[in-house]
């Protein structure tokens, strides 16, 4: 009898591991042995001729290391395996969260199918990250075209046709939709099944009707556009994030409601194709989640863009004139009525959780119907997990990932795998685009931390200033007791990037003064992380390049 074994492995670093760690698997009697060593992963058929010691011994002396072999079914929490089940995981939803989990759990040697009713892949490449970032680049470049700071050099920018933007956008998002979503499933052999799932009971899932049985299910529906309730708002006719991104003429003025990134990012993007945006926010502050430095400084540099930014308002009333959108807010008390062509909801999303049968299943949500889940991705159901912006984790692409591999490995062999999120940077696209990781000096105070903050104007980056770009700045939040990097907040060109090096900082619990001790590339934005560091304790405008 043949037994398929999946092995964990540790000290893999690179494309010859795999050959070592194969041929050593393959010597203790394993045959069609694939290896992985991103993953830590080698699996295998034992036609009873493997012998695990063997294996080990064959390791001995090398870096590698088995770490655990397993059958499926045979793990601790594993689901039971009764012969007329027809998947051990079934997953309900086809985005990133999803796929990320039945990669994982066919990697396991799990038998796994994903259900949906609409396009394969989900928000981020059919709505969300792909197309958006698509259009903010053009855009960007197009406004920089007709704004060039250097002296000596003109440049202008001529008109737009943004039917072929948006038609080179779909082309894109088309391609990238098939590479690393569709062909996917033939390259694991997972199962799609085309229709709407709907939970019958605790352990059972119909399909259009039809039941399919499985031993643990995983919910990864995702999350849907959410507008508040504003009078006339359903006749009016109005924009969503996903429906923005199809337009293919250029509305002259635009009213955007919502000025956290989403709302950002797509009221830019518009105005540096040629739209008067005026942003609408009923919070304080727009990017009302930044660092209050940073949410003043990006209105400054909005509104010297031309546009016009109204925070703290409350939306009250929408309705149509002919050809024309209007809303009418409240400011101290006065209704101020806005006109424009179009008019953009980006006020949220809310979890697709809406006729999931989750109070048949068991599966406990929140007011907002989005499904509760603990460290682990389990729900109060003991059969269910959930993965993604279905959950109450964090709306990011690279975050339901994580928490789908996790998600697998926790439902199918009880691994007690929990996602950490203390690490977790998140990236506001505008230009200058926004970063931040960690905590924010507030929330460091209320946690109880003493807090020490240093603030590094961009006009003190060399980068910056050979960019004839200056516009951003750099906030550290640190322990003061120990220097330890507690939050970074990033406004500068390349943000995205930037943040990446406070996020390897904090993961090693590393201190502002080791930061600031170690080599960063002079002329490059990352430098600035170092300046910053250093400005806990040196003014920075009176060093030498690089000084440390």
């Amino acid at each position: 009898m043949s037994t398929r074994i999946t092995l964990d492995v540790t000290g893999m670093t690179c494309d010859g591991c795999e050959g070592h760690v194969g041929d050593a698997l393959a010597a203790a009697g394993l045959t069609d042995v694939s290896v992985d060593w991103r993953r830590g992963f080698a699996a295998g058929i034992d036609t009873g001729a493997f012998d695990a010691t063997k294996a080990t011994e064959a390791l001995e002396g090398t870096s590698y290391e088995i770490a655990s072999a397993s059958v499926p079914g045979d793990e601790p929490g594993a689901a039971e395996a009764p012969e007329d089940r027809d998947y051990d995981l079934l997953i309900l939803g086809s985005g990133s969260g999803a796929f990320a989990a039945a990669i994982k759990a066919k990697d396991l040697g799990a038998t796994v199918a994903i259900v949906e009713k609409g396009t394969i892949g989900g928000t981020c490449v059919n709505i969300g990250c792909v197309p958006s970032k698509a259009l903010l680049r053009p855009a960007e470049l197009y406004f920089q075209s007709g704004h060039s700071p250097f002296v000596g050099i003109e440049t202008s920018s001529d008109s737009i046709d943004l039917g072929a933007l948006v038609a080179s956008k779909d082309e894109l998002v088309g391609v990238l939709r098939q590479e690393k979503y569709a062909n996917l499933l033939d390259v694991y052999d997972i199962d799609l099944i085309r229709g709407t799932a709907t939970f019958t009971g605790p352990d059972r899932v119909e399909v259009d009707g039809r039941p399919v049985t499985a031993g643990r299910f995983l919910i990864a529906t995702g999350a849907s556009s959410w507008v508040p309730p504003i009078e006339g708002l359903d006749d009016t006719g109005y924009l969503t994030s996903t429906t923005a991104l199809e337009l293919t003429e250029l509305p002259e003025e635009l009213i955007v409601v919502g000025a956290n990134a989403i709302g950002l990012e797509l009221g830019q993007l518009f105005a540096h194709l040629g739209s008067k945006v005026t942003w609408v926010e009923a919070l304080e502050a727009i990017a009302p989640f930044e660092e209050p430095e940073i949410s003043r400084l990006m209105r400054t540099h909005l509104t010297d863009e031309g546009a016009t930014v109204h925070e703290g308002v409350l939306a009250t009333r929408a309705g149509r004139d002919a050809d024309r959108v209007w809303l009418e807010i409240e400011i101290d008390g006065t209704t101020t009525r806005l006109e424009a062509d179009q008019l953009l909801m980006a006020t949220g999303r809310r979890a697709n959780t809406k006729n999931l049968g989750l109070e048949a299943a068991g599966v406990e949500t929140d007011p907002r119907g989005t499904v509760i889940v603990d460290a682990g991705l389990a729900t109060s159901n003991p059969l269910v997990w959930a993965a993604g912006d279905v959950t109450t984790t964090p709306q990011f692409v690279y975050v339901a990932a994580a928490a789908g591999n996790i998600a697998a490995e926790n439902a199918l062999r009880g691994a007690g795998r929990t996602i950490e999120l203390r690490t977790m940077p998140r990236v506001t696209f505008t230009t200058p685009s926004i970063a931040s990781v960690g905590l924010t000096e507030q929330a460091a105070r209320d946690a109880g931390n003493p807090v020490m903050t240093s603030l590094l104007p961009l006009d003190a980056v060399p980068r910056a200033l050979v960019n004839r770009d200056t516009t951003g700045l750099v906030k550290l939040v640190a322990d003061e007791s120990t220097g330890e990097l507690l939050g970074a907040h990033v406004m500068a060109e390349g943000a995205g990037d930037v943040i990446q090096a406070a996020v390897v900082a904090m993961n090693y619990h590393a201190t502002v003064d080791e930061i600031a001790a170690m080599f960063h590339p002079y002329l490059t934005m990352a430098e600035a992380i170092k300046l910053a560091a250093q400005t806990f304790n040196k003014d920075v405008k009176n060093l030498s390049c690089c000084a440390a």
